[in-house]
């Protein structure tokens, strides 16, 4: 083999499954930038401001319990959630009950913004993945099972 050809187990580069995985991250991600434009929301900041709608209550949301939600970096939540108050669609305040932690809670203009985005996204993902036909929930179980994977390695079982 050419030292300037790729090393690699794969004779086609359409049968890796990172290399698909990447290519249809890119294409549904722009397909989200699209749905969520005419809100003027990033990805990551509706995905920030659903998680939060979603689990907004009666108790306090502390920031380390959205990004474990969303599966975002907790510097990252923090920058994202800074400028999501700015937009008034979040509210950041002491939390009752630590010091250390911050509540987060979603405004009535955040809620409803993202009530809004959120049917747009759900009709991007409809369109998107409809194109599975009837192999979209077995899509769903293969990703939860890859989800699981980041999740135990983030927080492994104890021995």
């Amino acid at each position: 083999m050419s030292a300037r050809r790729l090393a690699s187990e794969f004779d086609d580069a359409a049968a890796s499954p990172g290399l698909l995985l990447w290519r249809v991250t890119n294409a549904w991600q722009a397909a989200q930038r699209a749905a969520l434009a005419p809100f003027d929301l990033t990805h990551v900041q509706f995905v920030l401001l659903a998680s939060l709608t979603w689990l907004d209550s009666d108790r306090a949301v502390t920031q380390r319990e959205l990004a474990e939600l969303a599966g975002t970096d907790p510097m990252m939540t923090s920058q994202v959630l800074r400028a999501l108050e700015t937009k008034g669609l979040v509210v950041r305040g002491p939390h009752p009950h630590d010091a250390r932690a911050r509540a987060l809670a979603v405004t009535d203009a955040g809620a409803e913004l993202a009530n809004r985005a959120n049917a747009a996204v759900e009709a991007t993902d409809h369109d998107y993945f409809g194109r599975l036909g009837d192999d979209v929930a077995g899509f769903a179980d293969a990703l939860r099972r890859l989800d699981g994977l980041r999740s135990s390695s983030r927080h492994p079982e104890p021995r």
